[in-house]
């Protein structure tokens, strides 16, 4: 879920809390992630830390890079086939979302940044790859 600047206060703050993404300006998106203060882990949408179980979490604002950890295509409840993939981001919290590129394209290791576009079926985070992929058919 995107907010806009006109969004009102409470809207705003419900997204904080729930660690969706949320909007300045259209080109400035971001993720929003909760970070635990005791053991200091990073987590995406949790009421509690898995680590710790402590439930004192701050909201931290995600830099939008990270690493595909695992990519898979989907064929079920879409037109067309679609990207699936974990993204594992640099602060060390995991999310779903998909990667923009060619669909067998995209592999385990792959560096990604958060693209301003949204997912208009499931609103999930959108990324773009970093670097095309360069890969040696053998």
């Amino acid at each position: 879920m995107y907010h806009r600047e006109t969004a009102s206060v409470a809207q705003q703050a419900a997204g904080f809390a729930a660690g969706l993404l949320t909007s300045k300006a259209p080109e400035t998106e971001a993720i929003l992630f909760q970070r635990c203060t005791w053991c200091g882990t990073a987590m995406y949408h949790r009421v509690l830390c898995p680590v710790c179980r402590g439930s004192d979490l701050r909201t931290d604002r995600s830099t939008g890079t990270g690493t595909v950890r695992h990519a898979t295509v989907v064929h079920r409840n879409t037109p067309a086939a679609r990207n699936v993939s974990l993204i594992e981001m640099a602060e060390g919290f995991v999310l779903r979302g998909r990667v923009m590129g060619p669909l067998l394209g995209i592999h385990g290791g792959d560096r990604v940044r958060l693209s301003t576009a949204q997912d208009p079926v499931r609103g999930e985070p959108v990324f773009q790859l970093v670097d095309e992929p360069c890969r040696a058919w053998t």
